[in-house]
């Protein structure tokens, strides 16, 4: 299900439901449909506001794990390996970057740049040219499956995190040389959210925390979980900061979503 939910209520109300699980979910700014990734089937288009599907796409059997939306192409990122770049109005694949067998698993937009990063489950961060999705360059960012990435809003750090537990900075402006790395978490990384400022950022992870950063150095600064502030019972795996109400949303395999109100 897709579920449309109130920030300043606990009211939520229902404008979808899907065959199987979602994983992936976007909002198209210039179009003002919402963009689902349903698991073994493909690609559906909705009008939140309706409540309707406008039209849909089957692309692979396989579980679409983030989608990202650049100059009327959507990226889906997908468990075979392959990200497939879709043309929005024609509802067509134009192209499918094929550089992994293993899971892509996150998309990040360099703000300014006219290049992306994609996270895989072969360990590698891989960079690629939005003029023809070119793979510009690759790397061995951690020891496991990168789960999350982030770029500063001035494009010039990207934020990994990963199933090894570990957050990293690189620098987007040297190669994407390592900046910075910390011990973040005791299990998987499943999210980075920056503040709307840029100022801050938050991570969730399957230790069942939250934590609140400082981007400038990565000084962690909270710790939301279940013994200080009664958080989440299980795996925290999504993570919004909100431009309106400047609350930190966070959604686990609890079936719970928390609102929470970050005060330093």
């Amino acid at each position: 299900m897709i579920v449309q939910w109130k920030l300043g209520s606990d009211e939520g109300e229902a404008i979808a439901q899907l065959g199987a699980s979602v994983y992936a979910l976007r909002y198209d700014p210039g179009s003002g449909l919402l963009l689902a990734g349903h698991n073994f089937e493909g690609l559906h288009v909705l009008d939140w506001q309706a409540k309707k599907e406008v039209r849909s796409l089957k692309l692979t059997s396989a579980a679409i794990f983030d989608l990202a939306v650049v100059n009327n192409h959507v990226l889906m990122a997908g468990g075979d390996g392959v990200v497939s770049v879709v043309d929005l109005k024609a509802m067509r694949v134009v192209r499918e970057l094929r550089h992994s067998a293993q899971s892509a698993r996150c998309i990040a937009v360099r703000p300014g740049a006219g290049e992306l990063a994609i996270g895989y489950s072969d360990n590698y961060i891989r960079v690629f040219s939005l003029d023809d999705y070119a793979l510009v360059r690759e790397f061995p960012a951690h020891a496991n499956s990168v789960f999350s990435l982030r770029y500063t809003d001035d494009g010039h750090v990207l934020l990994s995190g990963s199933r090894d537990a570990r957050l990293k900075a690189w620098s987007a402006e040297e190669d994407y040389v390592l900046r910075q790395e910390v011990a973040a978490h005791l299990f998987a990384i499943n999210d980075i959210r920056l503040s709307p400022d840029g100022k801050h950022f938050v991570t969730c992870s399957m230790d069942k925390s939250v934590k609140v950063w400082r981007t400038e150095d990565l000084t962690l600064l909270k710790v939301i979980d279940k013994a200080r502030h009664a958080g989440h019972g299980t795996s925290v795996n999504k993570l919004l900061w909100s431009a309106v109400t400047q609350q930190v949303v966070s959604a686990s395999d609890d079936r719970t979503i928390s609102v929470w109100d970050v005060i330093f």
